[in-house]
């Protein structure tokens, strides 16, 4: 089986692969400051609750925001896993063709997100919105190269960072209020939060379509896709294991035999 983790500044999301098969998914807290073996602590028990083997676990491939994560991660698939993980960066090869000013800025998990979309999503144009910590607007051209993107502050540090600064504004559930118009103080933080950020979305992506000169298909990802595409149409589709699907396929094309 094959173990696919992509290390991101809120989140790490674990995979196992049983081939093409995704056998279990799951989210943990990042945190720069726990040790390999207190990773492995989380990790070992997640596999057991699945009932699957640590032995069954014989490759890994991974892509990581935080750098200080990298050798944490490397360090424990090899004292527990006995295997050299495939770490994507920009000597990876991906077989896409990345037209960025300096294509060694684009983050592994952007263009991992863009070779799983093009593998299940295509033909391009394509428009890949990805919900972390930040959220990231990537455009891909109808010749499937990687173009760039855009970068906004996800819709929960936005939110955090209105709780802090406004001395009388509290923190709410983000849940969907019944109308715009909010009519108390909680029914106003959730409109403004949660469809202000639907606006964001739904003008960015027209942005993008505009720039591309054709209709792209938009393929939403990450922790807050499923809970923001029920509040927009732009979505044609919605999966939260795009980036992982993604560390798969490019493990596959660097450990095959040509």
């Amino acid at each position: 089986m094959l173990l696919t983790l992509d290390i991101g500044n809120s989140n790490v999301t674990i995979g196992i692969f049983d081939g093409e098969e995704i056998r279990a998914t799951w989210r943990i807290a990042t945190d720069v400051l726990r040790l390999p073996d207190e990773y492995a602590v989380t990790i070992l028990g997640l596999l057991r609750t699945q009932e699957i083997a640590i032995e069954s676990v014989t490759q890994a491939v991974m892509a990581s925001v935080v750098p200080d994560l990298a050798p944490v991660f490397e360090q424990l698939c090899k004292r527990y896993f006995h295997v050299d993980p495939l770490v994507v960066n920009t000597g990876t090869r991906t077989g896409v063709r990345i037209v960025y000013d300096n294509p060694r800025e684009v983050g592994a998990d952007r263009i991992v997100d863009v070779v799983a979309a093009l593998e299940l999503y295509g033909p391009p144009p394509l428009i890949i919105v990805d919900f972390g910590t930040a959220t990231v607007f990537d455009a891909v051209s109808a010749e499937g190269d990687y173009l760039g993107g855009a970068i906004a502050p996800g819709i929960g540090i936005s939110s955090e960072a209105l709780f802090e600064r406004a001395a009388k504004l509290y923190r709410v559930e983000l849940e969907r209020p019944k109308t715009a118009i909010g009519k108390n103080t909680v029914a106003a933080i959730q409109s403004g939060t949660l469809y202000g950020y639907v606006g964001l979305i739904e003008g960015m992506v027209a942005r993008f379509q505009k720039e591309l000169g054709g209709k792209a298909r938009v393929i939403a990802t990450g922790g807050w896709a499923k809970r923001l595409a029920n509040e927009t149409t732009v979505f044609d589709v919605v999966d939260e294991n795009l980036t992982l699907t993604g560390l798969r396929l490019i493990h596959e094309m660097n450990t095959r035999r040509d």
